[in-house]
């Protein structure tokens, strides 16, 4: 007998609400002190402009005080949901392939990169990443500085070659004076000037995809699973 396919049921509003708060309570313990003192905070606030407004009235108050009880948990919310994210950054920070997972789903439509690296060193994990964007060409090294170099200036080398005159920044992810962190790395590449219309952007991605070397047969990074790395977020 054919087994019945019933579409997958999928998790409920509190179900995620609760997720995002166990996830970002790893990152951050004081966080329900936080959102319990957002809450009070609000409670406060309405009660506060119930006994300013006239009429004054047991009535105003309590209807205010509601107004402020539904702001606090708004705010708890937000303030939840960005802290969520920083929680995730704190996670990926040191892991292989981090980068490709940000720069693939954090850039937005001005962007075009892939979570698989470009380059890669299978023994180390060394690996460079490519972004193309209005911004230019974007070259991300991932790993220790020293073994990446290589790696990065074959990269820009070949987009050079098939993209001349087109800006090629160069990035690594790190602490360092002239590093980028990972949690800063998707504001930096965004906010580089643009550089390109979407006429020479697209020409731009197709010629350098036309010489790049498929990787489908090396080994990607291991240390990171984006589905269990990426903060839920409540619908």
């Amino acid at each position: 007998m054919a087994r019945s396919s019933a579409p997958e049921k999928r998790p409920g509003f509190f179900s995620q609400l609760r997720t995002l708060y166990t996830f970002t309570q790893k990152a951050f313990p004081w966080l329900p002190f936080l959102l319990v003192g957002l809450v009070l905070v609000g409670i406060g606030i309405g009660v506060g402009i119930g006994f300013l407004i006239p009429p004054v009235a047991i009535w105003s108050i309590i209807l205010w005080g509601v107004t402020g009880l539904m702001l606090g948990i708004l705010g708890s919310l937000m303030t939840m949901t960005r802290l969520s994210t920083r929680a995730m950054y704190v996670r990926l920070d040191g892991m292989p392939g981090a980068t490709g997972h940000v720069i693939s789903t954090s850039l937005g439509r001005k962007w075009q990169a892939s979570e698989m690296p470009v380059g890669i060193n299978p023994k180390t994990q060394e690996a460079v990443y490519r972004a193309i964007g209005r911004g230019g060409v974007v070259i991300v090294g991932e790993g220790a500085r020293g073994r990446l170099t290589r790696l990065v200036n074959d990269e820009k080398m070949k987009v050079q070659r098939v993209a001349s005159g087109v800006p090629v920044h160069v990035f690594y992810i790190g602490h360092g004076d002239d590093e980028v962190p990972i949690s800063k790395l998707a504001a930096t590449i965004k906010s580089l000037p643009k550089a390109l219309d979407r006429a020479t952007m697209a020409a731009v991605i197709k010629r350098v995809d036309s010489v790049s070397q498929s990787l489908s047969s090396l080994p990607i990074p291991k240390g990171i699973d984006p589905t269990r790395v990426r903060a839920p977020r409540p619908r």
